[in-house]
């Protein structure tokens, strides 16, 4: 059972984040990316809600098994570009921001190959990610 429901008890500031997700979703990060982005953080968090929703979401566009499924090993698939590691190496940093904080090499690297505009758009991405698993995983969202 779901407890509070944010976007009705505030609705003001559920659509603050939700700005966000607009932005970022009218951004010219490619939908891999973003998907990849969105699955990985939550895995790391366990938020069960979004892995469903955006495994879901990441096949309908094309995303293929294998990749989703080795997203857990990334370090050790031969399957992702070098963009998607550097992006996966952040989104890992910054989900875990407590244990170490975001690394020199792995920020260097991303910036490296991203370039610093799509750099921030990957950091806002996986920043609106974590606010949306915090908020599913405290409210107890289920998958249908």
């Amino acid at each position: 059972m779901t407890r509070i429901k944010i976007d009705q008890v505030e609705p003001a500031g559920y659509k603050a984040i939700l700005g966000l997700e607009k932005f970022i979703e009218g951004s010219p990060l490619t939908k891999v990316h973003k998907d990849l982005i969105k699955i990985r953080a939550s895995q790391i968090n366990g938020c069960a809600f979004c892995i469903d929703m955006h495994t879901k979401e990441a096949r309908k566009t094309g995303e293929t098994e294998q990749r989703i499924y080795g997203l857990n090993a990334w370090r050790d698939a031969p399957f992702y570009t070098a963009e998607e590691r550097a992006i996966l190496a952040l989104t890992e940093e910054v989900t875990l921001i407590s244990l170490n904080h975001v690394s020199d090499a792995t920020y260097e690297q991303a910036a490296k190959l991203l370039g610093e505009t799509y750099l921030a758009q990957v950091i806002l991405s996986i920043i609106t990610i974590n606010a949306w698993n915090r908020i599913g995983i405290t409210t107890q969202l289920m998958p249908a």
